[in-house]
């Protein structure tokens, strides 16, 4: 299992800059509050915006799975090609999973060969479009439509949207309905699986209307939530990911973070260390380090999630708070060579989070003997991954020499349990964080006035007003080069 080692963010390894330990030892004030926070979560689990916590158990778990599966089998085997359509919790989980748990190089083999002998690639590509730049999405359409990419034909789109209106996601999937309807007339539906809201919505419509395979987006499940739904259980299984094994993880980490014991709960702990560092030592930069590249795009999804949910002006009770911290991502060892110079010497105002994986499996590679240069010679005939860890412990060092309070979560070895210990281990993290920050974490209404404002410059009916607003505050000025 995952294990979380968090003696650096203590006062006896940073001095006056770390928790005193007492505060968090047995029958201490934080102590009791985080059991009974864990009541309170335990008594609110599974309704309204929580009904996250039962996606990797019991009904949900077997519903999904079984209408994950059936889609799947119907499709695998028929394309090269899966694109999903998508942004924020609709893209940035389905992301993180790709990196996470295939190889880096896997859109690159040809299906049935990896140079190794083996069949690597026997299931599709995976795009994650998770943006609206035309050259960017342009790009990914037109490999899919080469004879490389084995055309339209050959390729599934995944479009995700809950409601059917976020203003990137519709435009994408507009330009693909428009390229498939083109290209194969009536069978273009047999090239678009929708994840969305099962009884409502504009996608629901269209869907209905055109006949596409669809999947739920289940209610009460926001979008940064919803990694282990359908939402990312669909692209996960297209790409050959064992999904049973990714939620075990979940469910044995949620299992864990269910003890009321504060010294036994990993995601009770840190959420008491980082909201404690946070608010009374000055530690709102929370950065997230990954020391395995297979990771850092897991780093991505962390900073929406501990971003969007924590990031609240007011309270549960009304007061103005500006409550929330600033995620940061780095990845060891690059970075060591990018921003620990800033990390060491620059404010005290961060927490850092590492990650390592003790054992890469059959991908580590031993340095070759032989050089003949003598300040070479301590590399000879050692392990990569011994040289990363090491990388990762004298940076450790380094922060606590300087007294930055930093915390490390070990994997055993990158797997889908693993994997999936990770996703929900933040969750619970997250949902302690915003009940000791006193607000609503489930809502984002500071994204709103964006996304209104976006609907008016493009001309949207019962827009006008954001549009005039918009071009009002923002009129060209003198201050200009």
């Amino acid at each position: 299992m995952l294990t979380l080692d968090y003696a650096n963010c203590l006062s006896e390894r940073v001095g006056d800059h770390g928790l005193d330990p007492a505060r968090i030892g047995a029958g201490s004030e934080l102590a009791q509050a985080a059991s009974h926070l864990t009541e309170r979560l335990a008594s609110s689990r599974g309704t309204g915006w929580e009904r996250w916590r039962e996606l990797a158990r019991g009904p949900m778990r077997a519903e999904h799975l079984a209408a994950v599966r059936q889609v799947v089998g119907r499709c695998r085997g028929r394309f090269d090609n899966l694109v999903v359509l998508g942004i924020g919790g609709s893209a940035l989980g389905n992301i993180a999973l790709q990196s996470a748990l295939r190889p880096g190089t896997h859109n690159l083999w040809e299906a049935g060969a990896n140079g190794r002998g083996a069949k690597e690639r026997a299931v599709p590509r995976v795009f994650v479009v998770d943006n609206v730049d035309p050259a960017y999405f342009g790009s990914v359409l037109d490999f899919c439509r080469s004879a490389a990419g084995g055309g339209l034909e050959r390729t599934l789109f995944n479009v995700v949207s809950k409601s059917g209106e976020t203003a990137e996601t519709a435009s994408q999937f507009m330009t693909v309905r428009a390229l498939l309807k083109a290209a194969m007339g009536a069978k273009f539906k047999d090239h678009i699986v929708a994840i969305t809201d099962p009884a409502k919505g504009t996608m629901r419509q269209i869907c209905d209307a055109d006949g596409y395979a669809t999947l739920p987006v289940p209610e009460g499940v926001g979008g940064r939530f919803s990694v282990l739904s359908p939402v990312g259980l669909f692209s996960a299984a297209m790409a050959g990911i064992d999904l049973d094994a990714l939620l075990d993880g979940a469910d044995a980490m949620d299992r864990r973070c269910s003890n009321p014991d504060l010294a036994q709960n990993p995601a009770a702990m840190l959420a008491t260390l980082l909201v404690e560092l946070g608010t009374r030592k000055g530690k709102s930069n929370h950065v997230l380090m990954p020391y395995c590249n297979a990771l850092y795009l897991l780093a991505d999804w962390f900073r929406q999630l501990w971003a969007e949910s924590l990031g609240k002006r007011v309270s549960l009770t009304g007061d103005t708070v500006f409550a929330g911290f600033t995620p940061i991502k780095a990845l060891g060892t690059t970075d060591q060579h990018s921003q620990v110079q800033l990390y060491r010497e620059g404010p005290n105002d961060k927490v850092f989070g590492f990650i390592q994986v003790d054992d890469f499996g059959g991908h580590d590679l031993t340095i070759p003997e032989g050089l003949g240069i003598e300040a070479l010679g301590y590399l000879e005939g050692k392990s990569m991954a011994l040289l990363l860890n090491a990388e990762k412990r004298a940076t450790e060092y380094a922060l606590v020499d300087s007294q930055r309070p930093n915390f490390s979560i070990n994997f055993p070895k990158l797997d889908e349990h693993h994997v999936g210990e990770f996703i929900m281990l933040w969750e619970v993290v997250t949902a302690y964080a915003g009940l000791m920050l006193n607000i609503d974490a489930y809502d984002q209404p500071a994204v709103e006035t964006g996304k209104q404002a976006t609907f008016g410059l493009m001309g949207r009916a019962g827009y006008d007003k954001w549009k005039t607003r918009v071009e009002g505050t923002l009129a060209p000025t003198t201050y200009r080069m």
